[in-house]
């Protein structure tokens, strides 16, 4: 009887671990842009395996009233990426496809969105 408790119990706790919603994953790859510094001179930023799927605020440019926009961002991940023109991941948006090439200068953005889709 205790067996088949023990049995019971193994099935029904890899029955919770197999049900529960997975975490947060990672997109393989860097997503990189650059920005203006303090000083004014252009700095480049690089984000290693970022979080997937997700919103991801530019830190360096994530107050409007106080930065310009960043650019150029190159989305050298295995997922899809949109960058928004406004922080939180608003404002006009344009899509970048996986390990796709730089872009110019002239594409602004403040966030990005990972799909965590490949």
């Amino acid at each position: 009887m205790r067996l088949l408790r023990s049995a019971a119990a193994v099935v029904g706790a890899l029955t919770l671990v197999v049900t529960l919603p997975a975490s947060a994953s990672a997109a393989t790859g860097d997503f990189s842009y650059k920005f203006v510094g303090l000083d004014g001179k252009a700095r480049s930023a690089t984000v290693h395996d970022p979080r997937s799927p997700g919103c991801l605020v530019l830190p360096e440019v994530a107050d409007p009233g106080s930065s310009e926009p960043a650019f150029a961002p190159h989305n050298d991940t295995d997922e899809w990426a949109v960058v928004f023109t406004g922080p939180d991941c608003t404002g006009d948006s344009w899509t970048l496809r996986p390990h796709g090439n730089p872009a110019t200068d002239r594409l602004k953005l403040r966030s990005v969105y990972l799909t965590g889709s490949h």
